[in-house]
């Protein structure tokens, strides 16, 4: 055994130690017998804080029992008082009285790094709760996301709690005198290497949380993008869901699935119709002028909002007349049937105003010899007398 170690096992022998607590418990007299007075005023006042806080608890774990949406702010916040420590509580009210009875220095120091601990582990509780709080309230108008952000709600409760605690610690180390730089350029790298062996999977995960939070569909959406229209099924934590109108079932990243321009179908405040009325070239000019107006007249009295209509084009064989008008519905079989109706109520109205549609026609014209119009058909020749 070397000279070192034995002087190591010197240090921790109990002929060391107790003097040094005597002289802890003789300190600590001294305060007591000197202060009297003043400790009584502090004790009483830590105990009310104790208690004060202790009821706070209390009355905000019964608020968070008996609230209905854990999304709302009162909730969060009552969520958050539920759960201050009783350890917190307990250095709150000790260093209420290190500050009122003018404790020692040791015994001031000592309560200062109980104190910092206590504080800054109960605000890295606070922060947890609201953090989550807050994400659960910005997902809570989505039903069906809310199964989704469920299952992702484990890691990132795992993330945040890892982040905040990990600065927790180093800001404790740091006010205990500990060099933190090297512990900070540590977690840096490991969360960089973390974050590039994982790349792909946060990828995706962080695309899903997006999507919950962004909301630029729900389940349950009509959907195109690309050459696809679908409808939205699942929206998972790494891909998406979706069933296309022609039956099949259509699966992508969620990463992928947020770089493409996405039509959101169900979100249409209205659906706009064009109509191209093709009539014969022999409608007269002055029942052509009042088209517009019959056509106004048809879209109002089935409920749609009329938009423009009018002449458009010399076809080859027809006179071109477009009307455009609005369903203001965003279900796709109300527009169906609107648009239905009102093509049964155009074909009505031109009947009876004598307006005809045209369809693809040619008519031959004969001519003799020197220009002159003649029948199409020569008229037939009489057989020869016998």
């Amino acid at each position: 055994m070397t000279a070192k170690s034995v002087t190591v096992i010197q240090r921790i022998q109990p002929d060391a130690v107790i003097p040094r607590i005597q002289y802890y418990w003789d300190t600590t007299a001294t305060w007591v017998q000197g202060n009297i007075f003043e400790l009584g005023i502090a004790v009483i006042a830590a105990i009310v804080v104790f208690l004060a806080l202790s009821w706070l608890k209390r009355i905000a774990s019964k608020i968070a029992r008996e609230s209905e949406h854990r999304a709302q702010v009162k909730s969060i916040v009552a969520r958050t008082l539920a759960r201050t420590s009783k350890f917190f509580r307990v250095m709150v009210s000790i260093e209420l009285v290190n500050q009122i009875a003018n404790a020692p220095a040791t015994l001031t120091h000592a309560i200062d790094i109980l104190f910092t601990i206590a504080i800054v582990v109960q605000v890295a509780i606070w922060l947890r709760e609201i953090i989550l709080g807050l994400i659960e309230r910005r997902a809570g108008e989505g039903l069906h996301e809310h199964e989704t952000l469920q299952s992702a709600m484990v890691l990132i409760r795992l993330l945040v709690s890892f982040a905040l605690f990990a600065v927790a610690a180093i800001v404790i180390l740091d006010n205990l005198g500990v060099n933190v730089t090297g512990l900070v350029a540590g977690l840096g790298v490991g969360g960089i290497a973390i974050g590039l062996a994982a790349q792909g999977i946060f990828s995706d995960l962080f695309a899903a949380i997006s999507i919950i939070f962004d909301k630029p569909f729900r389940r349950g959406d009509t959907v195109s993008y690309d050459n696809t229209i679908a409808r939205v099924e699942v929206i998972g934590m790494k891909s998406t869901r979706l069933r296309a109108l022609t039956g099949e079932e259509k699966i992508i990243s969620n990463s992928k699935l947020l770089e493409k321009e996405i039509t959101n179908n169900t979100l249409t405040l209205y659906r706009r119709v064009t109509f191209v009325l093709t009539l014969v070239y022999q409608t007269p000019p002055a029942l052509a002028k009042r088209i517009p107006e019959i056509l106004r007249e048809v879209v109002e009295s089935n409920g749609a909002q009329f938009i423009r209509a009018g002449f458009n084009n010399f076809a080859a064989s027809s006179l071109d007349f477009h009307l455009v008008f609005d369903i203001e519905s965003d279900d796709v079989e109300d527009m169906f049937q609107a648009r239905h109706a009102i093509g049964i109520a155009i074909i009505d109205r031109f009947a009876s105003e004598g307006i005809f549609f045209a369809y693809p026609t040619q008519t031959t014209f004969t001519a003799a010899p020197d220009g002159h119009m003649v029948m199409p058909y020569a008229p037939p020749v009489p057989a020869p007398k016998a």
